[in-house]
C-alpha cells in the first residue's frame, strides 16, 4: 500500500472512530485506545505466537458483554513462554511488524519490556510501546503473567470488534478463573486489600453471569493451591476485610471515580459476593 493510501486509510478510520465516540457518548481517546488494543490482539492472533498466550484482565468483560463503564488502557495476558523480558520483547516486535489494513502502525523500535513485581511471590513482564493512527499517538501497555492455573480450560473465541474489521481469535480466561484469582487475593491480602476493583468485578460477575458451583469451586480450589493460599470460611474473610476501618470510604470513592453503579455500601457488596462465594469456600476444606 502506498504512503498516500496508508494516510487516507488512517484518516478514514480516524473519522469512523470519531463517529463511534459521538454515538456512544464516549471520549474519543478511550475509543481509540480500545481500537488499538483490539487490533494489537488481532496481530497477535495472526502470529505464530497465538497459542502461547491467554487473554485475561479487564478486556474480557467486553468479550462477555458485561459492560461496567470503566475504561482500561492495558492488555493483560497469561503466557506460556520463557519469561525473560528480552524474549517477550522479541515476540512482540514480531507482532508489531504484522501489517493489517486498519490504519494503525505499531512501532517495534519503541518496545520496552521490564520485569514487574506485583508481590513477593509474583513476577511478570510489562511491555510498553507506541502505536500511531495517522498523527494520533497511542501509548500501548501489555502486562504478561506466568504460572497461573486456568480452570475450566481456556477456550478459543473471537474478540468483539469496533469497526467490523477481522476479529482477533485467541484463547481467553473463563469467568471462573477471574473470580478464583480475585477471591485468592481477598484471602491473601485480608484487611490490607484496597483493590476495590476486584470486589466490584466479583460482584458484577455474580449479578450478570450464571455459574456451575462445582466448576467455580474447583477453579477456586486450584488457584488457592497453586498460589499456596490456605482457604478460610467466608465469615472469617468478611471479618478480616471489615477490619479495615477505611474500606467503606474506599468503596464509595471507587464508585464515584469509576462512574459505575453498584451497591451503596461495601458491606452490601460483600454480602452479595458471599451468596456466590461463601458456600464454595465452605466446601474447600483443605488443599493437600
Amino acid at each position: 500500500m502506498s504512503s498516500l493510501s496508508k494516510a487516507n486509510l488512517a484518516a478514514s478510520v480516524h473519522q469512523r472512530l470519531l463517529n463511534v465516540a459521538r454515538v456512544e457518548a464516549r471520549p474519543f481517546n478511550e475509543v481509540l485506545q480500545y481500537f488499538a488494543m483490539e487490533r494489537l490482539l488481532y496481530r497477535l492472533s495472526c502470529s505464530t505466537h497465538q497459542g502461547s498466550f491467554v487473554l485475561k484482565g479487564a478486556l474480557l468483560f467486553r468479550a462477555w458483554n458485561v459492560a461496567d463503564g470503566r475504561a482500561t488502557r492495558d492488555i493483560d495476558l497469561l503466557a506460556f513462554v520463557d519469561n525473560a523480558p528480552e524474549n517477550l520483547s522479541a515476540i512482540f516486535r514480531e507482532v508489531c511488524m504484522i501489517e493489517s489494513e486498519d490504519g494503525l502502525v505499531f512501532d517495534p523500535d519503541s518496545i520496552d519490556a521490564r520485569t514487574i513485581k506485583e508481590s513477593a511471590d509474583y513476577e511478570g513482564v510489562r511491555i510498553r510501546f507506541r502505536g500511531l493512527l495517522g498523527t494520533a499517538r497511542i501509548n500501548m501497555q501489555i502486562d504478561v503473567g506466568f504460572g497461573d492455573i486456568v480452570h475450566p480450560r481456556a477456550a478459543t473465541a473471537g474478540y468483539p470488534v469496533i469497526l467490523g474489521l477481522p476479529a482477533p481469535t485467541l484463547r481467553m480466561y473463563p469467568p471462573e478463573t477471574v473470580i478464583a484469582e480475585k477471591v485468592e487475593a481477598m484471602i491473601h491480602l485480608g484487611s490490607l486489600n484496597s483493590r476495590m476493583k476486584d470486589f466490584y468485578d466479583i460482584w458484577q460477575l455474580s449479578q450478570k453471569l450464571e455459574f456451575d458451583p462445582e466448576v467455580l469451586s474447583e477453579a477456586i480450589r486450584k488457584t488457592l493451591k497453586n498460589r499456596e493460599t490456605e482457604p478460610i470460611p467466608f465469615d472469617e474473610l468478611k471479618a478480616n476485610l471489615l477490619g479495615n476501618n477505611a474500606i467503606e470510604k474506599q468503596w464509595s470513592a471507587f464508585l464515584e471515580k469509576s462512574g459505575v453503579t453498584g451497591p451503596d455500601s461495601f458491606l452490601e457488596a460483600l454480602d452479595q459476593i458471599g451468596i456466590l462465594v461463601g458456600p464454595l469456600l465452605e466446601r474447600i476444606d483443605h488443599l493437600y
